[in-house]
């Protein structure tokens, strides 16, 4: 089973591929999409990345082994198990020929179409008509292949329907409106059973079609594009005028390159999206560096510097200890299966990274089992109520506060951040868990 790191930035299409892939293999992933673990246009500079991923392009996949891969695509093919990619050799080829009408197909219209309307691209009536007309030639093609077919290939989701359903998530979203896809039932039907599938679910969340065709904004267009520097004033003199002109040269030359340099046109698109306000924006600073400790959790040893550095540091007014028990353990199956909720929750928590630290563990073996978990928050609230983005999955779980000082804190913080100790509250063994950093 493959285990390995996938680097990427919040919300790539393109990284929803491997991750709805490793939902179905079981495949071991961590996501690497924040600080410190990852910084688009900063990690993905620097020679040690390069030497692995020559084009400095994410998402980009390294495994635990060392094996590199870059392209999506590729990256999925290799997190997918041999019912995603095609059982048969027939099966393998028309996997194949769907993921190349996705990008071949899908993707040029698509971009065409959804980018001025995020505001990343120009309004060209003209280009934006033509593909309107490519895309229902599309969804003609889709809808006639589907109406024998709950699925592309075969009886089963494949990498097929994964990868057409992540290109074509956009264009759900923002402009096939209700009018405009009702003659492609046939393609509304299969994309709405594909993201209400549980793999597509942990990593999509909850998919809302469109129900009003996004228009060109030339105000947030305007807003996007880059700021010009102000013309320099006039001056007296010939030397003296030269100066300001030469100035602003020299600061033209320095400028760095925009991150978008290194996007293709489709990862612009989600990396353009406009930034929410920050949840925790109305506490004061702590003195607690939550990234140095998640420093010194990743790269040292957890019991003799990783824990001491925690307690030595922690903000007692600035942070906050929560236990958290899953409530419906008797719905837990197959453990594989119960790992995936865990990192389901993860993944629909990317952008709480920053300010949030976490170890979940499932105990027990398959059909009984549970899953509960120690997480270290800034403020003192429940952060999951801060924003909606964050509480798709927090009501499964029973949730009660920790007492920094009390002895039962210090012993649940040890025992699940160690993965070690006598777990008595739990009265099943440890299975396996995952970080939230």
């Amino acid at each position: 089973m493959a285990a390995g790191t996938l680097y990427t930035y919040p919300e790539n299409w393109r990284a929803f591929k491997a991750l709805i892939a490793a939902q179905y293999s079981g495949a071991r992933l961590k996501v690497a999409s924040n600080p410190p673990a990852f910084t688009f246009g900063q990690t993905n500079r620097t020679p040690a990345f390069l030497n692995n991923f020559p084009l400095g392009k994410v998402p980009a996949y390294q495994g635990d082994d060392g094996f590199c891969l870059f392209e999506s695509n590729a990256i999925a093919h290799y997190l997918s198990n041999d019912a995603l990619r095609g059982a048969t050799p027939q099966a393998a080829a028309q996997v194949l020929q769907w993921v190349s009408f996705a990008d071949s197909e899908i993707i040029p219209p698509a971009s065409a179409w959804v980018f001025p309307t995020l505001g990343i691209m120009q309004f060209n009536k003209q280009a934006t008509e033509q593909a309107k007309e490519d895309v229902k030639k599309v969804l003609t093609v889709l809808n006639q292949h589907l109406a024998t077919r709950t699925f592309l290939v075969g009886e089963r989701v494949s990498l097929a329907d994964v990868t057409v359903t992540c290109s074509m998530l956009w264009l759900f979203k923002q402009v096939l409106e209700p009018s405009f896809r009702q003659p492609y039932t046939n393609v509304t039907r299969w994309f709405v059973t594909c993201v209400n599938q549980p793999q597509f679910k942990a990593v999509l969340g909850e998919v809302k079609l469109c129900e009003k065709m996004a228009q060109f904004d030339a105000k947030k267009f305007a807003e996007m594009q880059p700021k010009k520097e102000a013309p320099a004033k006039k001056e007296k003199g010939g030397k003296e005028a030269a100066k300001p002109q030469e100035k602003k040269e020299k600061k033209k030359e320095e400028k760095k390159p925009a991150p978008e340099e290194e996007m293709d046109d489709c990862d612009a698109a989600l990396a353009a999206e406009p930034k929410a306000k920050d949840p925790f924006a109305h506490l004061p600073k702590s003195s607690f560096v939550m990234d140095e400790f998640k420093r010194k959790y990743s790269n040292e040893d957890t019991l003799t510097v990783a824990l001491p550095h925690f307690w030595e540091h922690f903000d007692r007014e600035g942070y906050s200890i929560w236990y958290g028990q899953y409530k419906y353990p008797e719905e837990l199956t197959l453990t594989f299966k119960s790992c995936n909720l865990i990192t389901g929750m993860f993944q629909r928590l990317d952008k709480l990274r920053k300010n949030a630290f976490a170890s979940v563990i499932l105990f027990g073996t398959n059909n009984d089992s549970s899953i509960s978990g120690i997480w270290v928050f800034r403020g003192q609230d429940l952060a999951f109520t801060l924003s909606e983005d964050w509480q798709i999955d927090y009501e499964s779980y029973d949730w009660r506060k920790l007492d920094p000082n009390s002895e039962e804190c210090k012993t649940m913080v040890k025992e699940y951040f160690a993965w070690e100790g006598d777990f008595k509250h739990v009265g099943k063994a440890f299975n396996q868990g995952k970080i939230f950093k």
